[in-house]
């Protein structure tokens, strides 16, 4: 089940709807929010569209932000752009209205997908480098496709209005389970697998996901802003896992889960130094316990055990909150 961002918005007063047309309402912020509802992009790509300055891309976007049209979010040097929530119940009508075929939005599509097949093949240069360390790793543990077909059991059908993955990475996750959040985000500390991210969720088609750039022991959002929050194969690369189970479950939504999958404790020492893992697995009550310090006061657990081939034990905890029972009950009436 998907939510369409306009369920998500309140209605807009007429003075803001006022507001809203008159910042549309100018050729180059018109196709800049068409190209916007494509997906996220950054001044250098959308002057790369346009044709534009990027002074006079930067100040059109600044209008834009004012208006609560766009939203800004920084990663590492680079600013990005995308279409805000909180107007779409105007914006997504007005889009969807434009005829695509025609120029000047055709040529602008055109050269938007120039820029994401550059973005694919830079992107897919940075990942050949990574590759073989892991498919190292992929081979000591269970296929990835069990392990996602374990995801999905665990989640089971309750509804998703918004699911965050908390160390990304590829976005390999968000793959298989943004299609079915109303809204979706995913954070890395790194804006090199961002890039990837973003090229393979823009293959699948998944281009409105919403990608941050920040810490995972400091997460740049509200408390309770989700009511899914993931933790797929992060805490063995922490240092300090526990703080950041902690600051994940502060951004759990009352009626809320959260779901952490990793590594069973195991003995293999080369993967310190192969892969930069820290920690060598967790226990099931290590987790359990810290899920549960932080609030979170159901944890259920399940155990992927290594094939003949492999070595590494999955583990899953799906961790939730009080009233979460409640809150499924009502989604699924």
């Amino acid at each position: 089940m998907s939510l369409d961002r306009a369920s998500l918005t309140a209605p807009v007063s007429f003075p803001d709807a006022l507001g809203v047309l008159r910042a549309a309402a100018e050729e180059t912020r018109l196709r800049i929010l068409a190209l916007l509802s494509d997906g996220e992009l950054s001044v250098s790509d959308l002057t790369d569209i346009l044709g534009q300055s990027q002074p006079r891309i930067s100040r059109h976007l600044k209008l834009l932000v004012e208006a609560g049209l766009v939203e800004r979010h920084r990663e590492g040097a680079w600013a990005f752009f995308r279409l805000s929530e909180h107007r779409a119940g105007l914006v997504d009508p007005l889009i969807a209205g434009l005829e695509r075929g025609s120029a000047p939005l055709s040529e602008d599509r055109a050269r938007l997908e120039a820029v994401r097949t550059q973005r694919a093949e830079t992107a897919q240069t940075f990942f050949a480098r990574l590759a073989p360390k892991w498919d190292q790793l992929r081979s000591l543990h269970v296929p990835e496709a069990m392990v996602e077909a374990a995801v999905l059991e665990a989640l089971g059908p309750r509804p998703i209005r918004s699911l965050i993955d908390l160390g990304t990475g590829t976005g390999r996750m968000l793959g298989l389970l943004a299609p079915r959040a109303g809204r979706a985000t995913g954070l890395d500390s790194s804006h090199a697998m961002l890039s990837v991210a973003r090229a393979n969720l823009e293959r699948m088609g998944l281009s409105r996901v919403d990608l941050r750039q920040g810490d995972i022991h400091a997460p740049p959002f509200g408390r309770g802003s989700f009511d899914l929050v993931l933790v797929h194969q992060v805490l063995h690369y922490l240092d300090d896992p526990a703080r950041a189970l902690r600051e994940a479950a502060r951004l759990v939504a009352p009626g809320g889960r959260m779901l952490v999958v990793d590594f069973a404790p195991h003995d293999l020492e080369f993967l310190r130094e192969s892969q930069a893992h820290r920690r060598l697995g967790f226990a099931a009550e290590q987790v359990a316990g810290w899920l549960e310090e932080a609030g979170l006061g159901t944890v259920e657990t399940r155990d992927l055990a290594p094939t003949e081939q492999a070595q590494l034990t999955v583990t899953l905890w799906l961790a939730t909150d009080g009233a979460a029972a409640t809150e499924a009950e009502r989604a699924v009436a």
